[in-house]
């Protein structure tokens, strides 16, 4: 399975001095990416979106890599996401192909840096420019990560720049996306905050479906609660049978606070601070009243072998 995938948007990228050479380096230095180029697939702009889905589905790292037209994308990679990031795949009722995968944008600038400021002459800043794409992200519910984009990265011989000086940065960018990208795939601490980030999304639909959680919690796990401790699955089923019985379906977790530390070489704590906004059953304790709850979490977590979060112990203490 590709874990990578890089969508190059160049539309001629034979002709490029820059965006050739990121591709080179992350080919060569990326374990289990996959490279698709644009260009050379849909020469006629005819896309094969049941393929190029596929891709994206496979993947957890999305990088898109092009050169900045015209403050935007070259038009090739625009098709490929008004075609690919269709309704119900990308966003939409059943629209969650893509959530919670990672999305970076790599990106070639000719201009010179100062030229992106209120005084140059194209007036706003790149964070500005890329906001549609950023927004795209978010919509489809991908994590949006910091781009990767440098600028000066136009060769015009005799006139603009030394060819030896862009390629030079074409390197540099390629090693500043290098890092990115292996940072989101092995750091424990980006696994555990995307981790809590699903668990609590499971939470608040409270389906019967005990095993979704069961599955991340060692056999052993101890869990203390405002109700009281909780041992093992069956003592974690108990307890989610009474959340189950209290809180109504769609409630929401909000984590306003995470803190990750490393206990030993396979053992974190994850501090956290969760505020539970509900509706209550009629003939719970809350009688039926709406709850906003503050509370304080102490998680120990490992991975197992198949790099899966396992919690050890679950610890809960009501702020207010």
């Amino acid at each position: 399975m590709s874990n990578v995938l890089v969508i190059s948007g160049h539309p001629n990228l034979e002709s490029s001095n820059t965006n050739t050479i990121i591709l080179e380096q992350l080919n060569k230095q990326v374990s289990n990416i996959e490279i698709r180029r644009l260009d050379s697939l849909y020469p006629d702009y005819q896309i094969d979106v049941a393929v190029e889905q596929q891709a994206l589905i496979k993947a957890q790292v999305i990088v898109l890599q092009f050169p900045f037209y015209w403050y935007s994308t070259p038009a090739l990679l625009k098709k490929w996401l008004d075609d690919v990031f269709s309704y119900d795949f990308a966003y939409g009722s059943k629209g969650d192909k893509l959530k919670g995968k990672d999305f970076i944008l790599s990106f070639t600038i000719g201009g010179p840096a100062e030229s992106y400021t209120p005084h140059g002459y194209n007036h706003f800043p790149i964070a500005e420019l890329i906001k549609p794409l950023q927004q795209t992200a978010y919509l489809a519910g991908m994590n949006f990560i910091e781009p990767v984009h440098t600028h000066n990265m136009v060769y015009i011989p005799g006139v603009y720049n030394e060819l030896a000086d862009v390629q030079a940065k074409a390197r540099t960018h390629a090693q500043q996306l290098i890092a990115s990208i292996n940072h989101y795939i092995d750091s424990s601490e980006v696994k555990l905050q995307k981790f809590v980030t699903q668990w609590f999304e499971k939470f608040d639909i409270l389906t019967p479906d005990h095993q979704q959680f069961t599955k991340h919690l060692a056999s052993d796990i101890k869990l203390v609660m405002p109700e009281g401790e909780f041992n093992g699955h069956a003592g974690f089923n108990d307890w989610y049978s009474g959340a189950r019985a209290t809180f109504k379906p769609h409630s929401h977790h909000d984590v306003e606070h995470i803190q990750i530390k490393a206990l030993s070489d396979d053992r974190f704590e994850v501090e956290l601070r969760i505020r539970l906004t509900a509706e209550t059953f009629t003939d719970s304790v809350f009688n039926g009243d709406a709850v906003n709850i503050l509370v304080n979490e102490v998680w120990q977590v490992s991975f197992d072998d198949n790099d899966n979060a396992i919690i050890h112990e679950y610890l809960v203490e009501v702020v207010s």
